[in-house]
């Protein structure tokens, strides 16, 4: 759990509905239904527990939101309740198979993002004896602020030293894999990726549905590596959101930059001209973090050492010391014994810009619990999420730092690692560009 970010909507309203591609292949859409496995295991039956049912009329349900602009939308977007976050190996050399793909990905995702099937008449009209083109569990449900994100890994550009797809040379210089931190064991099976997808809805069942869509037509073309789902969010982007809680039970991402402090959005989110491949200016980086909470042991940790290790008050979320959740933090104030009142190694004191030189970067995290271990402890904790312009010189350095130090290791194990190049969003009015074509320019 590191330092907090921000979140902005940029882009404008979505444009009418994009002309049909070729289609796909008869070969991908039979088979596609198996591929969609490893995506469908992960959204157990508890997972989609209390989704919104479709009759609701809540704003931030029917809301869509704009799929088209000069960002992606998911990452200043305001956040949503629910993730589906889902990696993918490219299982093909083929360059024009990965560029179809990409193209009718994105054509299916503006589809999705206004509540639409992910293909016309994706469930009447069709041939009863093929597979329909849409798997048909998000019908009838509104779009429920559904935005996906794409980004690609290294080893999209370059694996095992071959140059696929003939793009080597697109590879920013700082995209590289994250260097190995204390205090973290990492499950390769659970990290990287040549591709990801982040599926954020208000309801669990539109982002498993965007997710498992998506997949089933990539069959033949990539397969999931590994997926995740989350719920209640951890951060806030906009300042109309209030601050939510982790599974520790302290308010997270206070500090967290907005999607209105736009200095600071280009600053330390997005990539500028001039920073690398002129294809990923306007875009930005993701780096994601399976970290492990040790409940348990937390639960049996009196509340003074929580709100030492945390450097906030539990109920409030006030600094120590302080009064309010958004005053700003005071590492000066002490006690009547002349100790600090924030803890030289409290988290809050070494994410904070002040410790770590000016650095900030936008979070956009959320919980997850994924059972129990087989020893009677909850596999759960945070899936931490943030954009960076740079993650060589933000997210490294303030990783190093709280993994050397940080009094919260002692309750928190990160268990995968990955991090991704999103390119800018997809111009409106311009069919021709579809998620990362410029990457084949």
């Amino acid at each position: 759990m590191s330092s907090p970010p921000s979140n902005a909507a940029g882009s404008p309203q979505p444009s009418s509905q994009p002309e049909q591609r070729s289609g796909l292949s008869r070969r991908k859409l039979f088979g596609a239904a198996g591929a969609t496995a490893a995506v469908v295991g992960a959204a157990g039956a508890g997972a989609l527990a209390g989704r919104a049912s479709a009759a609701s009329t809540t704003d931030h349900l029917h809301t869509a939101v704009p799929f088209r602009g000069a960002h992606q939308a998911g990452i200043v977007t305001e956040a949503q309740d629910r993730m589906h976050f889902a990696t993918f190996d490219v299982t093909t050399d083929s360059r024009d198979d990965v560029i179809k793909m990409l193209a009718d990905w994105t054509e299916m995702a503006e589809r999705m993002t206004q509540g639409k099937e992910a293909f016309p008449n994706g469930s009447t009209g069709q041939n009863p004896y093929s597979p329909p083109s849409d798997t048909g569990e998000a019908l009838g449900l509104p779009p429920s602020q559904l935005t996906l994100t794409i980004g690609f890994g290294p080893s999209f550009f370059v694996k095992d030293g071959v140059d696929r797809f003939g793009i080597a040379d697109k590879k920013p210089a700082e995209l590289v894999d994250l260097p190995k931190f204390p205090n973290e064991s990492i499950d390769p099976a659970k990290s990287g990726g040549d591709i990801v997808v982040q599926a954020c809805a208000n309801d669990p069942q539109v982002a498993v549905h965007a997710i498992r869509n998506l997949a089933r037509i990539g069959f033949g073309t990539a397969a999931v590596r590994y997926s995740q789902l989350g719920f209640g969010r951890t951060s806030s982007t906009t300042r109309e959101q209030t601050t939510p809680r982790n599974l520790f039970g302290f308010k997270d991402g206070t500090a967290n930059l907005r999607s209105d402090e736009n200095t600071k959005l280009n600053d330390f989110v997005w990539v500028a001209d001039g920073d690398g491949p002129v294809w990923l200016t306007g875009g930005t980086y993701l780096v994601a973090r399976r970290i492990r909470m040790r409940i348990e042991q937390w639960d049996r940790t009196t509340l003074l050492e929580q709100e030492r290790v945390i450097g906030r008050q539990k109920g409030s979320g006030a600094p120590m010391g302080l009064t309010d959740e958004f005053e700003e933090l005071n590492f000066d104030l002490v006690n009547d014994k002349d100790e600090p009142l924030i803890d030289p190694l409290a988290h809050v004191r070494l994410v904070s810009p002040e410790h770590l030189g000016g650095i900030e970067i936008l979070r956009r995290g959320y919980n997850f619990t994924d059972g129990s271990d087989g020893f009677g402890h909850l596999d759960a904790g945070l899936f931490f999420i943030a954009f960076v312009r740079n993650p060589v010189t933000q997210f490294v350095p303030m990783q190093n730092e709280i993994s050397r130090n940080d009094a919260m290791n002692e309750y928190v194990l990160p268990t995968s690692s990955a991090v991704f190049a999103c390119p800018p969003g997809v111009p409106e009015g311009d069919r021709s560009t579809f998620w990362g074509s410029t990457i084949f320019d």
